[in-house]
């Protein structure tokens, strides 16, 4: 479960401070591989090597072709529209979508773009109904006619197919510099069928770097991945490695199929468990960089934030404090039986004591049952039998005695 929200805490620990600074220190002199983080609009493409280019600038960039004699003028807003202008106005040839309307091309020509959903007048019963249609065929560098004269391309040539309803353009930009090899079709998602974290080798918004907003909470103690693959390229997935930032505070562990090298594919996913621990509270969040090397790719990385409010016990702290407890039990247990024979040995050799008045502590013992049982200090003391005179004996007591005893008593309020 995803923890949105800041820290609550306010002030890092001096130690974790400290590891930020030499991260960052490090980080500095030696810089980290940057992964291929999906562009922040859908005006890119992929080529026939699986490298990337992104035209992100280039998005609404106004391309025009003047028509001759009864042809009308023909303007191509970069990623955005394709029209015809006229004097009876401006006939829309198709809008741009999505990144998947935009491919590899072949030939000479690189990419192709797809504009669909234009005017519906006079071509209502077009291909799926889409209406009017353009397909812009785009060459790096300049027309083969050597039309362009200008640094930003042009527009090398226009046809119609009107029975179709659909514009063809070629056009010719300069496409700029390569980009990294993408390793298409990979994914990398929270379960077997999404893609949140990766989609078609490209690391998506958010973790791309560290963000509160998609970070984990403390108490969420292992995070599950699942990965899949092209199955003819699934060999090339190599192991996960992990990198820090700090690189001290935070336990992390990989585990399950995908940490061992498993292959993905795509009816068989590898799971990748995350089980971190905190061991620091640190109100700057941990950064954990999972790095995926693929051979003759650049490698697939991504970050996970995970948020340390609280120093977190590991799986062995729970049985430690039983296991110290168990180990003084025994030592004790061991000198109470070298003590107690010990003492035996001695009383019986040297005091000559016998029985139970042998063992140690029996003396104590004794007196402190006595007390107990109220024969001790403080209790009544029974009376000795000799003090009680034999019933027999009274019956032959003397007259005078009970004389005696009578007159005593008379002397107290008798009349």
């Amino acid at each position: 479960m995803v923890h949105y929200g800041r820290s609550r805490l306010n002030v890092c620990s001096l130690d974790c401070w400290f590891a930020s600074l030499v991260t960052v220190v490090v980080l500095v002199q030696v810089p980290w591989a940057s992964s291929i983080v999906v562009p922040s609009s859908n005006c890119y493409v992929l080529d026939n090597s699986s490298h990337i280019y992104d035209f992100t600038d280039w998005i609404g960039h106004l391309f025009e072709y003047n028509g001759q004699g009864s042809e009308t003028d023909f303007a191509v807003r970069f990623c955005k529209d394709v029209e015809s202008r006229s004097q009876k106005g401006y006939v829309d040839f198709g809008r741009f979508t999505t990144s998947n309307n935009f491919v590899a091309g072949s030939g000479h020509v690189n990419f192709v773009q797809g504009f669909f959903n234009g005017d519906l007048l006079n071509c209502e019963g077009s291909f799926d109904k889409m209406g009017r249609t353009a397909e812009v065929n785009i060459t790096c560098g300049d027309c083969l006619n050597k039309r362009c004269k200008g640094g930003l391309g042009c527009i090398c040539n226009v046809a119609y197919d009107l029975t179709m309803c659909r514009a063809f353009v070629e056009l010719a930009i300069p496409c700029g510099k390569q980009g990294l090899r993408v390793f298409e079709g990979f994914t990398v998602g929270f379960h077997p069928r999404s893609w949140e974290v990766v989609y078609n080798g490209l690391t998506q918004i958010g973790f791309e770097k560290a963000r509160h907003e998609f970070s984990f909470g403390t108490g969420q103690t292992r995070v599950s991945l699942y990965m899949t693959a092209i199955s003819a390229l699934s060999c090339l997935v190599g192991k996960p490695v992990l990198k820090f930032k700090p690189d001290k505070g935070l336990d992390v562990k990989l585990s399950v199929s995908a940490a061992n090298g498993s292959p993905p594919t795509t009816l068989s996913p590898s799971i990748l468990n995350v089980d971190w621990r905190c061991e620091k509270a640190c109100d700057a969040p941990y950064e954990v960089v999972v790095s995926i090397p693929v051979e003759g790719y650049e490698p697939i990385e991504f970050t996970l934030t995970k948020i340390c409010e609280y120093r977190q016990e590991g799986e062995g702290d729970a049985t430690r404090g039983w296991a110290t407890f168990g180990v003084l039990s025994c030592v004790f247990i061991v000198l109470s039986t070298v003590f107690c024979c010990g003492g035996f040995i001695y009383r019986t050799r040297v005091e000559h004591q016998h029985g139970l008045d042998a063992l140690p502590g029996m003396t104590i013992l004794s007196a402190c049952l006595e007390t107990v049982s109220g024969r001790g200090t403080g209790g009544y003391s029974p009376v000795d039998d000799s003090a009680f005179i034999n019933r027999t004996s009274w019956e032959h007591v003397p007259v005078s005695g009970q004389g005696t005893q009578r007159t005593s008593r008379g002397k107290y309020g008798t009349i």
